[in-house]
């Protein structure tokens, strides 16, 4: 509400919006290095480089854990243009002045069954912190058909986004993580030219894309110090970089959910899907 009232978009803007341990970590890494690749070339990252020496949530902040928290409001309008900036809220939540400025969001949408596991998994670590009961991952799983969650129903978050990237795809992208997996460089050439600095000629025959992918890349960012012992003070408290790396593949939900309770799920998500022209790149629904 705080940033609703407060925050002046500019055209110049850059938004990553995710639900939770949806990919955020990774696209954060991704729009940082793309955007900043001149004075901060991929191929030759040394401990300076901010990715490696910060971190992408020290790079990109959220407007609700790390901006508009404790009652601040922060001076953004000092910032280089393009500013970068986070968030999970859905997209009729987002400060008004985003959608009216023009500015650029960044999406992305992973499926139902391993957004859930990775968030309760995320969501327990919190609960043994504070001297709390784990949640078992069938309690977890009731909740979140039930549509108990923390930026509200996965299927609206998502379709929130995907009916703003239909009806603007201009100020609006779209990914589907497993489709990211799949071609990485792909998705590093669509979010360049989508914020307006696609790779030269020189640039593709330097292999700077696929430099951007290697330092970005879940093997190379999970295995950095910064990872490794950092922190990163969020509103909800202060938390090890190392929990936001779990496993990052596609299909985990599998060693955890059992048949009925995914079925359950696939069966929520095409009813809230149909007719939408959405299609989850993992599940074929």
């Amino acid at each position: 509400m705080v940033a609703d009232a407060c925050f002046t978009a500019r055209p110049s803007d850059i938004v990553v919006a995710t639900l939770p341990k949806s990919g955020t970590t990774w696209i954060k890494s991704l729009l940082y290095a793309n955007v900043h690749r001149r004075e901060h070339h991929p191929a030759t990252a040394a401990d300076n480089h901010p990715l490696i020496s910060v971190g992408p949530h020290g790079c990109i902040k959220f407007f609700e854990y790390q901006l508009y928290t404790r009652n601040r409001v922060p001076d953004l309008d000092k910032l280089p243009d393009p500013r970068l900036f986070a968030t999970h809220l859905p997209f009729v939540s987002l400060p008004r002045t985003i959608a009216t400025s023009g500015s650029k969001i960044v999406y992305v949408c992973r499926d139902p069954k391993d957004h859930l596991i990775s968030q309760w998994d995320f969501a327990n670590k919190f609960r043994v912190m504070n001297q709390l009961e784990p949640l078992s991952v069938e309690t977890a799983a009731e909740l979140f058909c039930a549509g108990l969650s923390p930026f509200g129903p996965y299927w609206d978050h998502v379709l929130g986004y995907w009916h703003a990237h239909l009806t603007r795809p201009q100020q609006v992208l779209f990914f589907r993580y497993e489709e990211m997996q799949k071609e990485p460089a792909a998705h590093v050439r669509r979010l360049a030219e989508f914020v307006g600095h696609p790779f030269g000629v020189g640039e593709e025959e330097d292999g700077v894309v696929d430099a951007i992918v290697r330092v970005c890349s879940f093997e190379h960012m999970s295995g950095l110090e910064v990872t490794r012992s950092g922190k990163t003070d969020l509103v909800i408290g202060t938390v090890e970089n190392s929990s936001f790396f779990r496993r990052g593949v596609v299909g985990d939900w599998a060693n955890h959910l059992s048949p009925e309770t995914a079925r359950r799920i696939d069966v929520i998500t095409a009813a809230k899907f149909m007719g939408s022209g959405l299609v989850l790149a993992s599940n074929g629904q």
